[in-house]
């Protein structure tokens, strides 16, 4: 059986994608079972821009033994208690997506039920006020979360803004430090074996040829090995997403970091502003049907709050996914596997899915294929729920001021999400799996914040009493609005724990 280990696992190219995965192979597999390569070219940009995460992120760094701090001052980056959407709804709106619940579940109601009874009983508290990273986040204000389960403390989650270049980067170097051989060299050649169609060997610009049990491709878009090599073919979900080009551009900080991102929807596409310790990270992700490249990049440099420091780069992308994401002996990871618009912060939680997955599923050389239908079956449903709940935010808008927003409104939209709004909008129950992604608070977020508001609500909710909600409430509200005045701000937390030596692009 040991003859059957793999020997050779070859990553083709670095990026957060190929580092990241580096790293967790080297920790897991311990230098016990394969040689890691991994190959790369300078001459070859990643797309990494500066990247917003979701509170996923911290397993993965735990996993590698990774200290925060440090961690933190190598990559530039700030706490994040939630996604800020501006102009989503409605012209004027502005909502947060907490890392968090809102309040607290009462007789075994879900809170949000005692909040829609609110507004028939006449008080208009915004739902965001009974969110602690709600709260703490447009405050300004951040500290760990307790581990003490009966404090208000422990009720959020936090995730980070990190400059991902040098995320891969810090990666690099705990992989290096575990075994993990890099190669630099662009590859010109694929060679398939001829019985199976498996990848064989890649060959780089020089004559070089690099021979492999497991191929996984972190080539990007491109899709080098499994695109281009294996032809997996890609499915568009362009239909739904329809944002197919993004411009990134980074700028000075003029003021303190906030801890949470904002997209901020515009005429045909949204804006991202994502706050590092050393620059703001800012783009413009748009519909190019509706919007060209000048006029795009003209917007994106318009708001930025401070001097750019680089130019404008263009981003091209068709939004879907690959219709296997492991095909023989190749497993797509990161954007060679599909691209989902950076909205919800999900790009790198789909690597780490991706990873986890594998970790599950590790082959030997046989590579038996209920393993690898597990594994895309277990993809897609990821890649799947994630689209599902990007397409609601454009979905839910009663915006009609531009062409681009009544295609939103007016489109089509996937059956498993129809089914989850027209629930939510008669009910309240918010459907979900506790085994997805994005559970009740998340879709709540959402719903709410975009006036998709229920008819009515749990008929329980009615035993407690309107004197009893508005009483339970106001105490609610009350602690959470104490517990974050309490907490330091944002700017000295980073200050007192990881402030970056220097500050460096």
């Amino acid at each position: 059986m040991r003859d059957q280990n793999l020997q050779d696992i070859v990553i083709v190219g670095g990026g957060t994608a190929g580092w990241m995965t580096a790293a967790m192979l080297s920790q897991v597999l311990d230098g016990k079972m394969g040689r890691i390569r991994l190959i790369e070219s300078d001459q070859i940009a990643t797309v990494g821009v500066g990247e917003a995460t979701i509170p996923t992120i911290l397993a993965f760094n735990k996993k590698l033994g990774i200290d925060e701090a440090e961690f933190m001052r190598a990559t530039n980056a700030t706490f994040k208690l939630g996604i800020e959407f501006v102009n989503w709804g409605k012209m004027g709106d502005a909502y947060l997506h907490p890392f968090g619940p809102y309040g607290k579940d009462i007789n075994g109601v879900a809170f949000h039920h005692y909040w829609r009874r609110s507004l028939d009983l006449g008080m208009d508290t915004p739902i965001g006020a009974y969110s602690l990273a709600n709260v703490a986040a447009k405050r300004d204000r951040f500290r760990h979360p307790s581990s003490e389960l009966q404090s208000i403390l422990s009720t959020y989650a936090y995730a980070y803004h990190f400059d991902a270049s040098q995320y891969a980067r810090y990666l690099r170097q705990y992989a290096d430090q575990r075994g993990v051989t890099r190669t630099e060299g662009k590859i010109v050649d694929v060679t398939l074996r001829q019985d199976d169609g498996f990848i064989e060997s890649v060959k780089l610009e020089g004559g070089k040829e690099v021979r492999g049990d497991l191929f996984i491709d972190c080539s990007g878009f491109r899709g080098l090995l499994i695109e281009e090599a294996l032809k997996t073919g890609y499915e568009d979900w362009s239909h739904w997403l329809p944002c197919d080009r993004a411009v990134a551009v980074p700028s000075e900080n003029v003021v303190d970091p906030t801890p949470y991102t904002r997209a901020t929807a515009g005429d045909a596409g949204w804006q991202w502003r994502i706050p590092l310790q050393h620059r703001m990270g800012n783009g413009h992700v748009y519909c190019s049907s509706h919007l060209s490249d000048d006029e795009a990049t003209a917007t994106a440099l318009a708001h930025l709050e401070g001097d750019a420091i680089a130019e404008p780069r263009v981003l091209r992308f068709t939004t879907g996914q690959r219709k296997k994401m492991w095909n023989r002996n190749c497993i797509a990871i990161g954007l060679s596997g599909g691209f989902l618009e950076p909205l919800e912060s999900t790009s790198i939680w789909l690597i780490q899915a991706a990873i986890a997955l594998l970790m599950q599923r590790f082959p030997d050389r046989n590579f038996d294929a209920a393993d690898i239908e597990d594994y895309n079956r277990g993809m897609r449903r990821r890649f799947e729920e994630v689209r599902d709940f990007l397409i609601l935010h454009y979905k839910a808008t009663q915006r009609s001021d531009t062409d681009f927003w009544k295609e939103c409104a007016n489109m089509s939209i996937p059956e498993s999400l129809q089914r989850r709004i027209e629930m939510f909008g008669k009910s309240g129950h918010v459907i979900f799996h506790p085994a997805e992604l994005f559970i009740e608070t998340n879709w709540l977020a959402i719903y709410l914040g975009q006036h998709i508001l229920p008819e009515t609500c749990d008929p329980r909710v009615h035993c407690a009493g309107d004197d009893f909600i508005r009483q339970r409430l106001q105490q609610m509200q009350n602690v959470v609005a104490a517990a974050a005045d309490d907490m330091p701000s944002h700017a000295s937390t980073i200050e007192q724990f990881c402030r970056a030596e220097t500050p460096h692009a």
